[in-house]
C-alpha cells in the first residue's frame, strides 16, 4: 500500500502548528500525530513564558536564594543550547537579558531613561550563572527567558519522537522553525518557503531539505527606525541596544536548535561579519540585508 501524507494541526506557544507524516494508515498516523502534539503541548506548558505556573517562572523566583533551584536534565539541556547561542554570537543574545528586552518591548524609540538601560545590562550575563551539580544559583534580581529557543527545541524534540514512533517521511512545523525527517516516499526533497510579508501566497525564497532542521531570526517585513538609523528586532545583550545590519536570517542545519543560533548569531554581527560567518558554515541560509536585498546559498530567491 502507497503511504498516504496525513496533516495533523494545533495552536501552540502562541503559533500555528502543523506536523505532516506519510503513513499508509489513517488510524496509525492519527495516533503517531497525537502523541507527538501532546509532546509539543507538554514543552509549551513547562517552559512557555505565556503558560501560568511554567518552569522558568520558578527558575526567575529563585534569583538571589542560598539554596538555588535543582534543574532536571531537560532543563539542562535548554541551557547547553542557550550558552551555544550565546558564545556564537560572542554574547550578544543571551537568555538572562530578559528585563533589558522587556526595555524594548515598544521598539520604535530609545528607552527614554538611558541610565536605566544601563543599570539593567549590569543584570545580563550567561557567564555569571553558577551551575553546581544540578542546582543552578540565580544571581539577584536576575531573569532568564528561553525565548526562540522553546520552539526550536521542540521541533527537534519531536521529530525525535516521531523517528521512535517508526516515522521515515515528516515535516514538523513549529510557527515557522520547521524539522524535517527523511525526504518525501518519492525520495524528493521538503520544500521550505519564506513567507513574502507583502504578498499574499507569495515567498522570499525557498529552502529545500532532506534531513534537519531550519530555524529563523527578524523580520522580513520590516526594519526598526530610530533617529534614521536602521535596526533588527534583535537586543544586543551587551550594549542594551538593538542590533543593527541583517534584517532577518533564516538558516537550515542539521537541528533546528543549531540553525536558530546561527541565525541570531547573523543578525547580532552586524550585516558584513553576519553574512560573512553564514557563507562560512556552509549551511544553506537566506538573509534580508538592511536595504531589503535577499542573499543566499543553496537556496531558491524568489
Amino acid at each position: 500500500m502507497t503511504p498516504g501524507l496525513r496533516r495533523f494541526s494545533l495552536r501552540a506557544m502562541s503559533n500555528y502548528c502543523e506536523i505532516q507524516i506519510y503513513d499508509e494508515s489513517r488510524i496509525t498516523a492519527k495516533k503517531k500525530t497525537q502523541l507527538l502534539a501532546s509532546e509539543i503541548l507538554r514543552i509549551e506548558k513547562k517552559y512557555f513564558s505565556a503558560t501560568k505556573n511554567n518552569f522558568v517562572l520558578e527558575i526567575n523566583h529563585s534569583a538571589g536564594s542560598r539554596l538555588g533551584i535543582k534543574l532536571d536534565a531537560e532543563t539542562r539541556t535548554l541551557f547547553d543550547i542557550a550558552e551555544q547561542s550565546f558564545e556564537l554570537s560572542a554574547g550578544s543574545w543571551d537568555i538572562t537579558a530578559r528585563k533589558l528586552v522587556n526595555a524594548w518591548k515598544n521598539k520604535t524609540q530609545q528607552p527614554s531613561d538611558k541610565t536605566e538601560l544601563g543599570k539593567l545590562t549590569t543584570l545580563v550575563g550567561f557567564d555569571k550563572l553558577d551551575f553546581k551539580g544540578t542546582r543552578l544559583y540565580l544571581p539577584k534580581d536576575m531573569e532568564i527567558d528561553f525565548g526562540p529557543i522553546i520552539k526550536e527545541y521542540a521541533a527537534d524534540t519531536v521529530a525525535e519522537l516521531a523517528r521512535k514512533l517508526d516515522v521515515h517521511h515528516g515535516l514538523i512545523n513549529l510557527g515557522g522553525d520547521f524539522t524535517v525527517i527523511g525526504p518525501q516516499p518519492n525520495q524528493k526533497p521538503w520544500s521550505i518557503g519564506i513567507a513574502n510579508p507583502e504578498g499574499a501566497n507569495s515567498l522570499l525564497a525557498k529552502i529545500e531539505l532532506l534531513e534537519g532542521g531550519v530555524a529563523s531570526s527578524g523580520d522580513f517585513s520590516s526594519s526598526i527606525s530610530i533617529d534614521n538609523q536602521k535596526y533588527n528586532s534583535l537586543v544586543n545583550a551587551k550594549t542594551g541596544s538593538l542590533c543593527s545590519g541583517l534584517r532577518a536570517a533564516t538558516v537550515a542545519s542539521h537541528k533546528c536548535t543549531h540553525a536558530g543560533s546561527l541565525a541570531r548569531m547573523a543578525l547580532s554581527l552586524g550585516e558584513h561579519d553576519g553574512l560573512k560567518n553564514l557563507e562560512e558554515q556552509g549551511l544553506k541560509y537566506v538573509a534580508m540585508t538592511e536595504d531589503g536585498q535577499m542573499q543566499g546559498k543553496s537556496v531558491d530567491i524568489k
